[in-house]
């Protein structure tokens, strides 16, 4: 029987889907560009490996024929497949042999290892006894035990799992879970059995597989209301639909214990991992519950990312803790209806691995099961899974008939697996798109980068940090888009340490970069005596010693207090993520410590220098600029108590929680030096320096210093020239660093014409200054009064001069001028403009409403989920931009977070009228559809406004989940007038010069020394001046190039002797 769901296609693992075009140097001008740094001073652990669960797949294919279950193999685990090394085994509970077998999913019957005796029923619960060998079937789960010897000699780490206990071991007595969901049903009477149990099987699968398995998991998301069994009115089961326990904290623990106590002399090495948690949230509550002999019995971290939220509690967890995490099973469904070519869910899952190896620092990354039944995800209309194959073929079926079908996300997830390896080591990034490893070998890195926008972009890899970058370096990209899979481009050389590339609209692209190694001296945030500020990302505030400075507390950020200034020193030698540190406040040096669950500064150890424990510090950070801090001997964070923003609110510490208020923005604050001072006076008049100079940090120019200056005598600015002086700037902490100033000394003759840009009916923002030239060549800027424009100056196109007077040191003035050009109105997104704040009336920790500006339209940006029942019917995101604006539309780009759920039913936009100060809609109700990942755009009527807010409905009992929010002004466009306005040789105006004509001849006296010069008729067009040597004489050619560079125009000037 055919059992093909659609027209199948031949599978060619390493070919790409058709011609396709490919990543390349930047050549073109895509509409959006990102710069990713790779900064290899922070590695993630040694990664381990790319995985999956056998389970469910497993048991279904394991006896289907061998051209089928072998070409799954090589799917999953060949070279040309996903490259797996990490598989979960799953230890079936198994039901009663009484309780019928077909109302769980296809393949979740799992079998268990017991044999119960002839006329056992589902009412038999006490009849087992581990020490009896009748009472276990060593023959039993045959599909799963196929696979592990298929796979066998390509798994380098081997994990054994329970969804559930026997039957027997269970309350209800079902392995699908209990009548009520919520409550426990593990037997508490059987837990030593159920860790009896686990650990017999696996040390049976080890000596008859020849494999031996790194660690158990006795629980799977245990703490959810998932696992709930229902019966029918003939007693049977009608669900739930797989195996499953519900498991609380406290039974969790037991259960640990017990596995503890049972491989204490087993026969096998494995270790103990939990709790398998279905996200990182529940996990964290979970871990925070356990008391320290459960933890301590726990040598490796597992959790789910099904939801997304609190990622980072579940890495500073780990940190804390000092053990490894892995991220141990995720799947999910992007796109609208199932579909073999799409790019939708192969974003989607690159995105979610993207997202999960940079939040969450996993040491592995397991699937689910990449292999899903085709029949149940066409009648649904999803997604799951990679490879789809029904999962009711039989012994007689051929590859034509049992079809084989891949997805996009089969495709995107090689760009991961294929060329990040175990061994490698996890960097960090400042893209929230983008991924990137460092090799084994040292010699080479990898970048993973998703565009799920509809434009191409242009990446630009800053490849800086690295200590080596070869003189032959080089990128090759490895695209995946709707075009081709894995497609090789061309070679892209490194030069200046960094290589720009374009990459296709909806790809996923993979970076190779050979030639790269090592990490900077100055790569590193924290450096040998440098002092940093650390301000909380919640209040914008500075960590400050208390007032008797036993504590600390956040203050008013001033930049020129002392009190907010800390020493940060690197307490161990390596370049992980787990580096220890030592915060010491630059004044007092007094360390910030731990004791008694609070944040207390305390004097430093006297015994060689040596840290207490108490005092050390681990650092993390998504790669965004914000780190949190994890003491090392608690596992707390250092967090602003309450989530206050008040000046002097208590820092104390608590458990992960990845809210803002326990990140830092750690922020370099030691001086390199000073920027030279430029000051103008006039002949004879001593000169005005400025009380301050601009220090220059790592980060660049800005602030100020107090400086002192050494003026030379009055007889240095009689005459025109220029005079430097030396001075000292003193920054906070009283250290000494020498400035300059540049005295320009001369007499303001004339001032260049500035420049603006308006749009029909708008206003200029003309210059504060404009630049004076002095008779002797000097110049300066000078303040500028501009007289008003004439009426209706700005309702024609083109270009006009307004005047104005600028002011010259001692009192003197000089015409000034100013040429706007004058556009149709364009529209630009001003919501990343500087200045423009984003607040929303509620976020879920770990997300933020200032990222919905950043330009990424494919992240998920901000949520409004709460746990629980209970969801907020309407959320709001409002924009405060820094001047009213023409407002002409705002674009809401939503993240599709699994399904619908995540989506509002409708939106509007209102603005705050200027002058009543009340919100007024801009637009009407507008709906939200649900295909896809939607984009809504909504053409607004509003006059000048300068707050903008999106009003969000949200679906019946659901939540909101955004990427990005466009907020739409009239700006002045760009002009493609490429004509000169005049052309000066040695100064003077070519005789009736028309911007039409290109070709002169002009008579001087000295062609050989003539200067010519042109000015553009538009004020943003550039000029460039060429000198040619002609038979016929010298030639200056004049090239003018429109500002949007459509356009160029040239004018040949031939100089001849008088």
């Amino acid at each position: 029987m055919v059992r093909a769901l659609a027209p199948t296609v031949p599978l060619a693992l390493g070919a790409s889907l058709m011609a396709p075009p490919v990543a390349s140097a930047a050549d073109s001008s895509p509409r959006s560009a990102v710069t990713v740094r790779i900064d290899p001073s922070y590695q993630q652990q040694e990664f381990e490996g790319w995985g999956t669960s056998l389970v469910w797949f497993a048991n279904a294919t394991g006896g289907y024929p061998d051209p089928i279950r072998r070409r799954l193999v090589d799917m999953l685990f060949g070279a040309d497949g996903l490259r797996l090394n990490i598989a979960r085994y799953n230890i079936g509970g198994g039901n009663a042999p009484d309780v019928r077998t077909d109302y769980m999913k296809p393949g979740a019957t799992m079998e268990g290892f017991w044999k119960a005796p002839e006329g056992t029923t589902q009412k038999d619960m006490d009849w087992w006894d581990p020490n009896d060998p009748d009472h276990w079937d060593w023959d039993a789960d045959a599909g799963q035990r196929w696979w592990v010897d298929q796979v066998k000699g390509k798994v380098s780490r081997w994990e054994a799992f329970s969804n559930s206990p026997p039957w027997f071991q269970t309350v209800s007595g079902y392995v699908s879970g209990g009548f009520d969901a919520s409550t426990d049903q593990i037997r508490a009477d059987r837990v030593d059995d159920f860790a009896t149990y686990l650990t017999r099987v696996t040390e049976r699968i080890e000596q008859a597989h020849g494999i031996e398995f790194d660690t158990i998991d006795p629980l799977n998301e245990p703490n959810t209301p998932y696992w709930g069994t229902q019966i029918g009115a003939d007693g049977q089961p009608t669900g739930g639909r797989q195996e499953g326990a519900h498991a609380g904290p406290e039974l969790q623990q037991k259960v640990i214990l017990a596995l503890e106590k049972a491989l204490k002399g087993a026969h096998t090495d494995a270790e103990i991992s939990a709790m398998d948690e279905t996200n990182p949230g529940i996990f964290t509550q979970n871990w925070n519950a356990y008391g320290t002999p459960a933890r301590t019995a726990v040598d490796q971290l597992n959790v789910h990312t099904y939801g997304t939220g609190q990622r980072t509690s579940a890495r500073d967890i780990a940190k804390g803790a000092d053990k490894k995490l892995w991220m141990s099973e995720v799947e999910g469904t992007w796109g609208t209806g199932t579909d073999f070519t799409s790019m939708e869910p192969g974003l989607g899952i690159a995105t979610r691995m993207v997202d999960d190896m940079r939040e969450l620092e996993p040491s592995a990354w397991v699937f689910w099961q990449p292999v899903e039944d085709a029949i149940p995800q066409a009648a649904a209309g999803k997604n799951w899974g990679s490879i789809h194959v029904p999962f009711n073929c039989t012994a007689e079926d051929t590859l034509e008939s049992c079809p084989i079908r891949t997805n996009s996300k089969f495709h995107t997830i090689r760009n991961f697996t294929h060329y990040i390896r175990p061994g490698d080591h996890f960097v960090k990034v400042d893209d929230p798109s983008s991924v990137a490893a460092v090799r084994q070998n040292g010699r080479a890195a990898t970048v993973v980068h998703v565009n799920g926008g509809t434009t191409a972009r242009s990446v630009t890899l800053d490849l800086s940090r690295f200590g080596k970058v070869a003189p032959r370096a080089t990128v090759t990209p490895v695209v995946t888009s709707g075009d081709g899979a894995l497609v090789r481009g061309t070679p892209v050389r490194v030069t200046d340490r960094s290589a720009t590339l374009t990459v296709p609209a909806k790809s996923v692209t993979t970076f190779l970069v050979d030639g790269v190694g090592g990490v900077a001296r100055d790569a590193a945030l924290v450096q040998p005596g440098h002092v940093y500020r650390l301000q909380g990302a919640q209040s914008g505030k500075s960590l400050t010693p208390s007032d008797d400075v036993s504590g600390a507390v956040i203050r008013t950020t001033d930049p020129a207090n002392a009190q907010q200034l800390w020493s940060v020193r690197k307490l161990t030698r390596g370049t992980d993520n787990r580096e220890r540190y030592a915060l010491t406040h630059a004044e007092t040096g007094r360390q910030l410590a731990v004791r008694d669950n609070q944040a207390v500064l305390e004097e430093p150890a006297g015994d060689g220098g040596q840290v207490a424990e108490a005092a050390q510090w681990i650092m993390s950070t998504t790669g965004d600029g914000t780190w949190t801090l994890v003491n090392a001997a608690t596992g707390r964070l250092a967090d602003v108590t309450g989530q206050s923003t008040a000046d002097g609110a208590k820092v104390s510490t608590y458990t992960p929680t990845s809210a803002a208020n326990q990140r830092w923005t750690v922020t370099d604050e030691t001086v390199l030096r000073t920027e030279p001072a430029e000051v103008f006076t006039v002949p004879g008049l001593r000169p005005e320096l400025p009380t301050t100079a601009t220090p220059v940090f790592r980060d660049g120019a800005r602030g100020a210093l107090p400086v002192v200056w050494n003026l030379p005598p009055d007889r240095k600015w009689r005459d025109p020239g220029t005079v430097r002086v030396r001075g000292e700037a003193t920054d906070p902490l009283g250290r000494r660093i020498p400035a300059q100033a540049v005295v320009t000394v001369d007499t303001i003759a004339s001032t260049l014409p500035g420049r603006a840009k308006t749009y029909l009916g708008g206003t200029p923002d003309l210059p504060a200054t404009v630049v004076g030239i002095g008779r002797n060549g000097g110049r300066a800027d000078l303040p500028v009064t501009w007289d008003p424009a004439p009426e209706g100056a700005y309702d024609a196109t083109g270009v006009v001069t307004v005047r104005g007077v600028a002011r010259i040191v001692g009192g003197d003035t000089v015409e000034a001028s100013a040429r706007v050009q004058i556009t149709e109105p364009a529209q630009t997104n001003v919501a990343a403009d500087p200045g423009v704040s984003v607040a929303a009336t509620f976020t879920e920790s770990g997300y933020s409403a200032e990222r919905l500006r950043n330009g990424d339209l494919t992240e998920k940006a901000w949520s409004n989920w709460k746990p629980g029942n209970t969801k907020n019917p309407s959320d709001t995101v409002t924009f405060t931009l820094p001047k009213a604006r023409d407002l002409s539309r705002v674009v809401a780009h939503f993240y599709r977070d699994g399904s619908s759920a995540s989506l509002p039913e409708s939106l509007k936009v209102q603005v705050r009228e200027a002058g009543t100060g009340t919100w007024a809609d801009a637009s009407g109700p507008v709906p939200v559809g649900t295909d896809g990942t939607p984009m809504v755009d909504v053409p607004l009527k509003a006059g000048p406004a300068s707050e903008v807010r999106v009003v969000m409905t949200a679906r019946q009992g659901g939540y909101l989940t955004m990427s990005e929010i466009e907020v739409y002004a009239k700006a002045p466009g760009v002009s493609s007038d490429a004509a000169a306005r005049s052309v000066e040789v040695s100064g003077k105006p070519v005789p009736s010069f028309d911007p039409d004509t290109t070709t002169y001849r002009v008579v001087t006296e000295t062609p050989s020394r003539s200067r010519v010069t042109a000015t553009a008729r538009d004020p943003y067009a550039t000029v460039a001046v060429d000198r040619l040597d002609e038979p016929g004489g010298a030639v200056s050619v004049v090239t003018v190039t429109s500002e949007d560079g459509s356009q160029s125009r040239t004018y040949r000037i031939r100089l001849v002797r008088r």
